[in-house]
């Protein structure tokens, strides 16, 4: 894929995050809709999924896989889109401003560019193979921190977690290792603090690949090791995206 026809689907991803983000940011929206034990989802997904597929889908030529509908096509072919409407539902459904549009073009299972709009707070971070991160048009880089006993990890727990003791136990373990441990409640907000140097590495087994796949694009643009491995067929992945420093 040249480098003109990158920029021209960059812009397209742009212009969707932020008509879904403004969107959003309509509290009229908060219509639970289902929930479980460990899962909401909202009519705000559906809007702003609809919003992002609508613009998408008049400017591209690409296939979508979307969270909530779905494959647009049966067989997506090498390169496809792959949107998350709304990235920390739960958070958004209690106005904890922890959320984001994330949208990514993926090409033979490597991401081309993504687009993460932190609509709360009107933070744009983009990415690409041909462009450098940037962050509301300024350079963004990952941190230059070396070692966990000085850094930052940000985790999470997805929907399917081992609760037992000796999952929880090892978790423990590995959290003693690290400075500071976060959990955000978004993999996307998690990537975009990644790239921009605020934490040292995520990482998180089964996450869905619609909540990571734009993070990757631009944790690597800022110059980040990513890892996207063990891809089932319900689409999840496990997840490790560092600073390029720490890589255990």
């Amino acid at each position: 894929m040249n480098k003109n026809k990158v920029l021209k689907e960059h812009h397209i991803a742009k212009k969707a995050s932020v008509s879904a983000g403004e969107l959003l940011l309509n509290k009229n929206s908060i219509t639970e809709i289902f929930s479980s034990d460990k899962d909401i989802k909202l009519t705000a997904d559906i809007q702003a999924e609809q919003s992002i597929k609508d613009i998408i889908s008049a400017e591209s030529s690409y296939p979508i896989l979307a969270e909530e509908s779905g494959k647009s096509v049966e067989k997506l072919g090498d390169t496809y889109w792959i949107i998350d409407p709304l990235d920390g539902t739960a958070n958004y459904s209690r106005s904890i401003p922890i959320s984001a549009v994330s949208i990514c073009l993926m090409h033979q299972l490597n991401p081309v560019l993504g687009v993460i709009y932190d609509f709360n707070n009107d933070h744009l971070y983009e990415g690409s193979i041909v462009s450098d991160a940037l962050l509301n048009d300024q350079k963004i880089k990952v941190s230059s921190i070396d070692n966990s006993k000085s850094g930052i990890l940000i985790t999470g727990l997805p929907n399917n977690t081992d609760y037992s003791d000796k999952a929880l136990i090892k978790m423990i373990r590995d959290f003693q290792d690290w400075r500071k441990v976060r959990m955000l409640g978004s993999a996307a907000m998690a990537a975009a603090f990644v790239a921009s140097g605020k934490a040292d590495v995520y990482k998180e087994k089964n996450s869905y690949i619609w909540d990571v796949a734009a993070g990757a694009a631009i944790v690597k643009a800022a110059g980040g090791h990513v890892s996207l491995t063990n891809q089932n067929e319900s689409f999840q992945v496990d997840v490790f995206f560092s600073n390029g420093h720490i890589l255990g």
